[in-house]
């Protein structure tokens, strides 16, 4: 009984990289798709008050509203998770990128990556973007 260790390929990880990036956005853009739909049956024959403008509702505003939003089947908070995960998805590229440089112990750009990574968090967790 042999033990051998899986080695990956560079070609394995950008593989994987490519169907996560193809099957995020085709998740994102169904989520979105059947939101809009919900939307449209609940709210299509609504006029719309074009003179006063009313923003986001609160629940749209926190993931934890979306997801409620979500759980009470609301079309705008559908649409708002395919939202999220269309944003979720180059993200999580990065962090499979990071898991691919350490495997290749390639610490350069493993380093490289996290800084990017650090950039993108900080500038979401802050608020300071607008």
């Amino acid at each position: 009984m042999s033990r051998e260790k899986k080695v990956f390929k560079e070609s394995d990880v950008q593989f994987y990289i490519g169907s996560l990036l193809r099957w995020g956005v085709i998740l994102a853009m169904s989520v979105v798709f059947i939101g809009g739909i919900i939307y449209v049956y609940r709210h299509g024959q609504e006029k719309p008050a074009y003179h006063t403008f009313n923003g986001e509702p609160g629940f749209l505003k926190t993931i934890s509203g979306i997801l409620q939003g979500v759980a009470a089947i609301k079309g705008r908070a559908i649409i708002q998770l395919g939202i999220l995960l269309l944003i979720a998805t180059p993200i999580a590229r990065i962090l499979l990128s990071i898991v691919s440089f350490v495997l290749e112990k390639d610490y350069l750009y493993v380093v490289i990556t996290l800084i990017v990574f650090g950039i993108i968090l900080f500038s979401m967790l802050s608020g300071i973007g607008g």
